[in-house]
């Protein structure tokens, strides 16, 4: 039997005249897996801070097991900022010794990509005091995940991760013994880490067995049963539930909610994407060019990220953008912007961006735009415009369409200086949507975005006609709302990725495994002869070929999604279904021959 770690009973929070915790209980053991979530302010990360005692409850107690090893990673480390990062991640130990723990090896390496720290100029010597955020962030968690906790409490512990150092902790955690409680919107992470899911809601605490796509099946279920009048939020679960059941890459294998209760529940949801249609309408916006690269190089500064670019961001384009830090995925985004601000006017350091006329680019920064703190929200979003055309007949008010990312009424009135910071994330996301634009480039946009906010973007983007770039770390965003994933490896190109980030992560440890010998042969190996290189006949044939390869690719994308959508739709006749799937093995076959000769083309080019 399971001992009981930690204690919640009876539990009450209140600020000013809002209960954030009403009565709350609950109960912590050993080999507890818990994701912990809800909206932005329903009180998250104050029923965690209570449950570790950093905060006290105004009603009601917590109680820890005696002897309790507790680790804590809050939004606000306790980092010494004088000392080095060798004090206090490694202690007082000996090189050998912290050199010979596997374990220190292991969370070194995943957090910070190496023994050396390669992104510090002095190694595990470096101060910590002129250190940004992220990275004492990453070295608080690295400092805990070091230490023998029998309950481990995380707040936001992704953020100021890559995809890949996202993945690492992941598994980590899951390899790890301690009980795991943890506040997180990164919806991928709780599917691979969490057994079971508290949701903060309105005061009360509702907790769910298994991951998140667990959680979002008992949840909708719950809320048909209680025919609550939250219809919109319901529709919404709903169609994210359609979307996980229906093959959605990197979910749980083994889900444990009932298949069949799931498939009639979500039996007249559509696709949440009529690609079909959606391209139609983004060819009438925009024609044939949206962007067009040449020969493109890209810099930073005296930084050269990307050389020979040759690519095309077409109309209804949906790209996941995914890279190592400093590849370049925002400068790429700042050098298309800034030709389309100049209607071509303004090149790269090399090569030639072409940009389409009618081209009306929306551009989401990682920092928020700043707004006359003493404007109203409605104000803010109707000094853009009054009445938005979301496409295909719809149209919404600018207090619509507010109320959708979920400023409520009363919400609308707040003056801007008021909100938070994810409050003015949305509010910038929602201005940009309110100016009509056809091409959209989001960098980082679920920064600060709680779960239910994400999903009503999600929801909004799912209709929303153009072409589109995301850069993201939060991998269930990018999968959920584009249809290709592209990658800077950190080598000067930009490569199509047919199997998504799963393959970016595959590459990337490919690269980090083959480099580690490599350097230590380098030393001591003779000069080896030139590697075999590909002319620029050759490299340029390679890349006429591999854009109409990609053209192929995506043909079949579309006819693959149509076919799932006919099975779908003739469910009850087996002998259309069994010529539909034969059709859909061969189309899969011609495609995976296909993606092979994109990555040989991809070599060359």
């Amino acid at each position: 039997m399971a001992v009981n770690l930690v204690n919640v009973e009876q539990v009450s929070k209140v600020y000013g005249t809002r209960a954030l915790l009403d009565g709350v209980s609950l109960g912590v053991s050993e080999g507890d897996r818990i994701g912990v979530v809800g909206r932005n302010g329903d009180g998250k990360t104050t029923l965690i801070r209570m449950l570790a005692k950093l905060e006290e409850a105004d009603t009601g107690r917590v109680t820890h097991n005696g002897g309790l090893r507790l680790g804590v990673l809050t939004q606000h480390d306790s980092l010494d900022p004088t000392a080095t990062i060798r004090h206090e991640v490694i202690g007082d130990l000996e090189d050998h010794e912290w050199a010979g723990s596997a374990k220190i090896r292991d969370v070194l390496t995943g957090l910070f990509g190496g023994l050396a720290l390669p992104g510090f100029e002095h190694g595990l010597d470096t101060v910590i005091a002129p250190l940004s955020g992220g990275e004492r962030r990453r070295i608080a968690l690295a400092k805990l995940l070091i230490g023998e906790p029998d309950l481990i409490v995380l707040d936001e512990p992704t953020n100021h991760l890559d995809v890949e150092g996202i993945s690492w902790l992941a598994g980590h955690l899951r390899a790890r013994r301690s009980a795991l409680v943890c506040v997180t919107h990164d919806r991928w992470f709780l599917d691979q880490v969490c057994t079971s899911m508290w949701d903060v809601q309105r005061g009360a605490v509702h907790e769910y067995e298994g991951g998140y796509s667990d959680y979002v099946f008992a949840r909708a279920e719950r809320e048909r049963i209680a025919a609550t009048e939250e219809s919109k939020r319901q529709n919404l679960m709903r169609k994210e539930l359609a979307w996980l059941r229906r093959g959605a890459p990197a979910r749980t294998s083994k889900p444990r909610y009932r298949i069949e209760a799931a498939n009639e529940l979500i039996a007249d949801v559509p696709p949440p994407r009529d690609t079909s249609e959606l391209m139609k309408f983004a060819n009438a916006r925009l024609g044939k060019t949206v962007f067009d690269l040449e020969d493109v190089t890209v810099q930073a500064g005296p930084k050269t990220l990307l050389t020979h670019l040759t690519w095309q961001l077409g109309p209804g384009d949906r790209i996941g953008l995914v890279g190592v830090n400093g590849a370049g995925k925002t400068s790429l985004l700042r050098a298309l912007a800034e030709a389309s601000r100049s209607q071509g006017d303004v090149q790269p350091a090399e090569g030639k961006v072409v940009v389409g006329k009618t081209v009306k680019l929306a551009y989401l920064s990682q920092e928020v735009a700043e707004l006359n703190p003493n404007l109203r929200v409605l104000e803010a979003v109707q000094q853009v415009r009054d009445r938005v055309d979301l496409g295909k007949g719809r149209e919404m008010t600018a207090g619509q369409l507010c109320e959708q990312f979920g400023f409520v009424k009363e919400k609308q009135w707040t003056p801007v200086g008021d909100l938070s910071g994810g409050e003015r994330r949305r509010l910038q996301i929602l201005r940009l949507l309110m100016d009509e634009p056809n091409v959209l480039f989001l960098d980082e946009p679920t920064n600060d975005l709680d779960i239910e906010t994400l999903t009503q973007l999600e929801d909004l983007l799912d209709g929303w006609p153009g072409s589109m770039i995301v850069i993201s770390h939060d991998r269930f965003f990018i999968e959920r709302t584009t249809d290709k994933v592209m990658a800077l490896l950190g080598d000067r190109a930009l490569r199509m990725l047919p199997r998504g980030i799963d393959e970016y992560i595959e590459r990337r440890q490919r690269m980090e495994e083959t480099a580690t010998p490599a350097s230590a042969a380098a030393a001591s190996a003779p000069k080896a002869a030139p590697a075999e290189t590909v002319s620029p006949q050759a490299a340029r044939a390679a890349k006429k070929e591999l854009q109409k390869v990609e053209r192929q690719l995506d043909k079949m994308s579309t006819r693959e999604t149509t076919l799932h959508a006919q099975i779908a739709d003739n469910a009850t006749d087996f002998a259309k279904v069994a010529e539909l799937d034969a059709e859909l093995r061969e189309l899969v076959a011609e495609r995976d021959v296909l993606e092979m000769r994109w990555l040989e083309l991809a070599e060359d080019a």
